[in-house]
């Protein structure tokens, strides 16, 4: 017997198998998939002034195109579960990609604004498909023990993507045409069709459940409110009492929701997973971690362009080592759950991340880029590492039966913590920047090193729903039944 029929000999007999043939191939198919939905949350940033002049809009009429793609994902995210039980995870997970690619090459064929933010809708309604339904098939395919492994592997996109983002937008626009930007997404979903059509495992529910009609207008009426009074923070485009009144009637929404779903037979998010220990620690500490840490990429641009007056290409290379640093360790980090569990290492890790966030605010004229660049890189590992083990806790108590319902709310959860983690880092930005602040960069930098603080406040708060953890909870189950769901 050979040294590798000897390894995976091993591997099997611990419950693992190595990642051969399919294994191998559906990490890299739903990583693609995801890698392009995230790529698009930013990479339209650097491209707005080139797009308004084109299509002869103000610069601030662009941010509705911004905006409505994430009002989208907000909106669609809930209801992709339902999809991929009622339809199949092969075909809604095929019709994402093929609506997305579409809707790609409508958007950079756009001669006017509203027909680019009309288009910009149905991309993000491809989106919204395409995450929840890949990481149900990963889900769905995979054995508790290979679940860390693949969701490892498939979110580092999703941290890789939104730091690629300005720097690739940048440079089509730079090198070719703003048009590109969407142009660029043809080949990759044709691909990915083509490996969806021959390749991906199709799961769905014998049992066919009705649409939650009323649910999903509670939930999606609420949350499209809420994610766009987020969206719009700060700008002065709604007055405070506008802002109040949306504020007020998302909440009603959102409480009718929950309402409705204690009394409807087959809601359209199983509110009850919650009673799950290991599944509500995860989606609640894991707002509020990124709540912490989800501006941080709008405030580090602050304070490297206008703080230490460092030109936009140095201070997007001195973002990417975060990508670098997600990425290696996405090796390590099955290793580190199997040996550890979870409860250590989200105390341990949450704990260190907070002391990374706030050593940016030693960060001066005086810094060399070099220790930015260091900082950046241990930084993005340490984010992969949390991201990681928050994402994969989710399921490792939740029954099969329930993988769509929970895949649903942990997605908008995930999309909501972002929204929700920007719009605190420009609220906390604005408390210690006064207006004449923004031309002066002592005080910019000044004002931005008191904000990490605060972020690393929040995301501290995390490690309250953390101790909820018992040291048996690992990659393979606690062990236990934490609630009897219907």
């Amino acid at each position: 017997m050979s040294a590798t029929d000897v390894i995976a000999a091993r591997r099997r007999k611990a419950g693992r198998e190595p990642f051969t043939g399919m294994k191998r191939l559906l990490p890299w198919l739903v990583a693609v998939a995801f890698f392009m939905e995230a790529l698009d949350t930013t990479i339209l940033n650097t491209a707005v002034p080139a797009i308004s002049r084109s299509l002869d809009v103000t610069p601030l009429a662009m941010k509705a195109a911004l905006s409505c793609y994430t009002l989208s994902l907000a909106v669609f995210i809930p209801i992709s579960g339902w999809m991929a039980d009622r339809f199949g995870t092969r075909r809604v997970f095929a019709s994402a990609i093929g609506l997305f690619t579409l809707s790609s090459l409508l958007c950079g064929l756009s001669r006017n604004i509203e027909f680019l933010v009309a288009c910009r809708i149905v991309q993000g309604c491809g989106g919204a498909m395409m995450l929840p339904v890949g990481r149900l098939a990963l889900l769905r395919f995979f054995s508790k023990i290979d679940r860390v492994r693949a969701l490892s592997f498939v979110a580092v996109p999703g941290l890789v993507g939104p730091m690629l983002g300005p720097v690739v937008g940048g440079l089509i626009v730079s090198a070719l045409n703003w048009r590109f930007i969407f142009f660029v997404n043809i080949p990759i979903g044709l691909a990915g069709l083509y490996l969806v059509g021959r390749y991906l495992p199709d799961y769905r529910d014998a049992d066919k459940r009705p649409f939650d009609t009323a649910g999903f207008l509670l939930f999606g009426g609420g949350i499209a409110l809420l994610s766009y009074v987020l969206e719009v923070f700060g700008e002065h485009t709604l007055s405070a009492a506008g802002v109040a009144g949306l504020l007020a009637v998302s909440f009603v929404l959102l409480t009718a929701y929950g309402v409705h779903t204690a009394r409807a037979a087959r809601p359209l998010m199983q509110l009850s997973l919650f009673r799950i220990r290991t599944f509500s620690t995860a989606v609640i500490g894991g707002f509020f971690t990124r709540l912490g840490i989800g501006g941080l990429p709008f405030l580090l641009p602050l304070l490297y362009q206008i703080g230490l007056g460092l030109p936009p290409a140095v201070s997007g290379l001195l973002i990417m080592p975060q990508a670098f640093g997600a990425i290696s360790m996405k090796f390590i980090v099955p290793r580190i759950l199997e040996r550890f569990n979870y409860r250590p290492v989200l105390l341990t890790n949450t704990i260190v991340l907070v002391c990374f966030l706030a050593a940016f605010s030693t960060f001066g004229h005086g810094t060399p880029l070099w220790l930015i660049a260091i900082q950046a890189y241990l930084y993005g590992g340490l984010t992969s590492l949390q991201y990681t083990c928050m994402n994969t806790m989710a399921y490792v108590d939740t029954p099969e039966r329930q993988a769509s319902s929970a895949t649903s709310i942990a997605n908008t959860a995930q999309q909501m913590s972002v929204s929700f983690g920007v719009a605190l880092a420009a609220m906390v930005a604005a408390l210690f920047l006064p207006d004449h602040a923004r031309a002066n960069p002592d005080q910019m930098i000044s004002g931005l090193h008191h904000a990490f603080w605060v972020l690393g406040g929040f995301t501290i708060l995390s490690t309250a729903l953390f101790l909820r953890l018992k040291p048996g909870d690992s990659v393979t189950g606690s062990g236990e039944r934490d609630a009897e769901l219907a």
